[in-house]
């Protein structure tokens, strides 16, 4: 999808295509802030009260407006919008001219019983907020009290107190009448399905199985737990009954189970992934720098840190700077892993968050999703940085430590064989 870049002056209008009470707010809040953050938040509210004058249809405003309403420059408010868009409260449509167009059409959150069933949301919550946060919500919105067995429902019927003085034959017109929209989150296609009913065996589950929910169900649970399909196919297999019907719950269960099994109990954040196929490099090369392509391409980022701390538990704040990385700045796994390995060498290994961004902000503007690229990126502004220090220090004593894949490594065959050793150790780990 092409990214476009919003100018102040560029005009939006917000569409109502849903019915907003003040519970949605609560829900908003409470739910999906710990998700999203408070930026996206408090523009899904300002774009609420925009259309509160006119209710379906909002006047139009052009995005300073929405930059003085929340303190934000332009980067921040895009970034709080596609956070909406993913999680299914917005959806966003432009028209290009003279002056650019937008529309948000503002839907409903979730309600909390469809938030906490939900594979994606609720996996995503209890990592964000901790167990005992998460127990505490998951109370404030269990279940009124049911009513005792000993009482007697007599509540009366309609057509106890009123009766119809007219039959009316016309067909009544309701599509126009509004109604409660959700559009739930916007995971992508991750699962072929053509190719995952060609690997079941012939007869195990009728394809009216996969239906539409049952086809999202399995959708957002390959995504959240980095199932591919054929190892979806191997679950759906375990999960079917004699009827060749698919067990949802079962599914749930055993697509989480499949996963903390695999990642030692833990489940899963954004942090954990590895990056996607398509953005690999073929294999082969056998220099220092082609095993490091691989480690950084078959490693999530929180695997490749702990390997920096030599399989313990990285601290909670490093750990901060990963998510914030994956999560805010939306950097491909390969990329992180460059960036941790490049800034750990060159900072006397040390994390230094101020320094992480600076980095990470220029790779993120230059749009670098492959690890090729950011060693490629990293390597050219290390030189370009010693070049500066070299004019204003005329000489020094001492050249800087450089990652054992910058090119002038790899040439000189400069790395001593304690490098050499975290460099094998790291391929056996990660093969």
């Amino acid at each position: 999808m092409e990214e476009r870049t919003i100018l102040p002056a560029d005009i939006y209008t917000v569409i109502n295509r849903t019915i907003l009470s003040d519970y949605d707010r609560k829900t908003i809040i409470s739910l999906y802030e710990p998700i999203i953050g408070a930026d996206a938040v408090s523009l899904y509210f300002t774009l609420w009260q925009d259309l509160e004058k006119s209710k379906a249809l909002g006047e139009k405003y052009n995005h300073h407006h929405l930059m003085s309403f929340l303190k934000l420059g332009l980067s921040p408010v895009t970034k709080a919008r596609k956070a909406l868009e993913s999680m299914g409260l917005i959806r966003s449509y432009f028209k290009e001219g003279d002056t650019n167009e937008y529309i948000y059409e503002l839907y409903s959150p979730l309600t909390p019983y469809e938030f906490f069933s939900h594979p994606i949301f609720n996996v995503v919550l209890y990592n964000n907020i901790g167990a005992r946060e998460y127990e505490n919500l998951s109370k404030y919105y269990k279940k009124e009290p049911s009513i005792p067995k000993d009482f007697e429902e007599i509540t009366t019927t309609i057509d106890y107190n009123f009766r119809s003085t007219s039959q009316i034959n016309a067909e009544l017109e309701l599509e126009d009448i509004k109604d409660k929209t959700q559009i739930g989150p916007n995971t992508g296609n991750y699962i072929d399905f053509d190719l995952l009913i060609s690997s079941l065996p012939k007869g195990l589950i009728s394809e009216r199985a996969f239906n539409k929910k049952t086809r999202e169900l399995i959708n957002s649970l390959a995504f959240v737990y980095d199932l591919d399909t054929l190892k979806m196919g191997e679950l759906l297999r375990s999960v079917v009954n004699e009827n060749g019907v698919i067990s949802k719950d079962e599914l749930r269960i055993r697509a989480r189970k499949y996963y903390q099994f695999n990642n030692n109990g833990s489940l899963p954040t954004l942090i954990y992934r590895e990056q996607p196929s398509h953005l690999k490099t073929p294999e082969g090369d056998t220099s220092n720098r082609g095993k490091m392509l691989y480690i950084f391409e078959n490693t999530s980022p929180y695997d490749f840190l702990r390997s920096k701390y030599h399989g313990v538990e990285p601290t909670s704040r490093d750990l901060k700077i990963l998510e914030y990385l994956a999560v805010d700045l939306e950097l491909k796994p390969a990329v992180i892993n460059v960036l941790i390995d490049y800034v750990l060498k060159i900072n006397n290994n040390k994390l230094t968050q101020s320094y992480v961004e600076t980095i990470a902000g220029q790779w993120k503007r230059l749009n670098i999703e492959t690890a090729d690229m950011a060693m490629k990126t990293a390597e050219k502004e290390h030189k370009k940085n010693k070049g500066t220090k070299q004019m204003v220090k005329k000489v020094t004593k001492k050249e800087e430590p450089t990652p054992i894949w910058f090119d002038s490594n790899i040439k000189g065959n400069e790395i001593d064989e304690k490098e050499k050793e975290e460099l094998e150790s790291m391929l056996k780990e990660f093969r």
